[in-house]
């Protein structure tokens, strides 16, 4: 996801109250993980944070694509005393998935199978979570998750509907649609044309133009940057530049073909017996505010709201609204 600059009053502390910090532990020495594609991998390493004072229940944050476990960093709206996520009251956590590149087990380092990388799916890495939740003491959850951690939510909700308590969906189908299986395909398409960075600068700008929307990019990307360069033309490729600082080529592809190739069945769907929350987004055109409803109406327990932002996809991220209210009533 989008990368945003905050204004100073929103910015977190550098050192959240409550915060772990950054740690990792080694899961599935003595038993392996069988992944679905039918690898077996051992001794899988999981980088995460946690807020608040261990207990057996919890609050699980899921990421996004490009997103880490740093939840301070990148959702400082949410996390804080009064906030859905609130140190003070609940045991929040997240975790880096695997397969990503902030921490946890990357592609590079699962064996590969005919010299291609493991194949993983969001099923794969709800159980890595459970094995975490597992290690923290963690026996009942909430789920908050926007964008690819909506989508994993989903599948935390089929994998593990006995842990899961309560989940709250944003931005996010059940599974993808053509069109948005065709956007990861012309990202990895590029990835596969120009490796070594700069296919994913190009997979960036093809990610971005998803992300917001025609209103979004009229209102900030109107006119020009500098002379002769249009302000929407320098804004791609700073995005495309700041993500190859810091992401993986591997991880895009190995996360974005995660997303696409999990489809869950309507019948799938309509088990699942947790309350959810489904948020959509007014001007998403990724994932288009009716898709997500439609997805909401087929399992039994749930609400929909929709978030009327301008902003596209990102709206969760950079133009909130009452999105945080509406999530915290929920969570209590």
């Amino acid at each position: 996801m989008t990368a945003l600059t905050y204004p100073a009053s929103h910015l977190p502390p550098a050192t959240p109250e409550r915060c772990s910090g950054l740690q990792t532990v080694t899961l599935f020495c003595s038993e392996p993980l069988l992944l679905d594609c039918g690898q077996a991998v051992t001794h899988v390493r999981v980088a995460y944070h946690t807020y608040g004072e261990a207990r057996e229940d919890a609050t699980l944050v899921l990421h996004a694509l490009t997103g880490t476990s740093a939840v301070h960093e990148w959702w400082p709206e949410f996390l804080g005393e009064g906030r859905p996520l609130d140190p003070t009251r609940d045991f929040v956590v997240c975790a880096n998935v695997i397969g990503g590149c902030a921490g946890s087990t990357g592609p590079a380092e699962l064996a590969s199978v005919g010299g291609q990388d493991a194949s993983l799916s969001l099923r794969d890495m709800a159980r890595v979570g459970r094995a975490l939740l597992d290690h923290l003491g963690v026996r009942r959850v909430s789920l908050v998750g926007g964008s690819m951690g909506g989508m994993l939510a989903y599948a935390w909700l089929l994998e593990c509907p006995d842990l899961v308590e309560k989940a709250v969906i944003i931005g996010a189908p059940a599974r993808h649609s053509p069109w948005a299986i065709g956007l990861n395909t012309a990202a990895r398409s590029a990835i596969q044309a120009a490796p070594g960075g700069e296919g994913l600068k190009v997979a960036r700008q093809i990610a971005m133009l998803s992300y917001r929307s025609p209103e979004s990019f009229a209102l900030t990307q109107a006119g020009q940057r500098s002379p002769g360069t249009p302000a929407i033309t320098s804004y791609l490729q700073y995005q495309g530049e700041k993500l190859h600082a810091r992401f993986c080529e591997r991880s895009y592809v190995a996360l974005t073909w995660a997303m696409d190739m999990f489809q869950p069945t309507d019948d799938e769907l309509r088990s699942i017996r947790a309350p959810v929350l489904v948020v959509g987004i007014r001007s998403d055109v990724l994932y288009p505010p009716a898709e997500v409803q439609g997805y909401a109406a087929l399992l039994p327990h749930a609400q929909y709201w929709e978030l009327d932002s301008v902003h596209g996809h990102d709206a969760f991220l950079m133009d909130a609204q009452d999105l945080p209210e509406r999530v915290r009533a929920f969570l209590s």
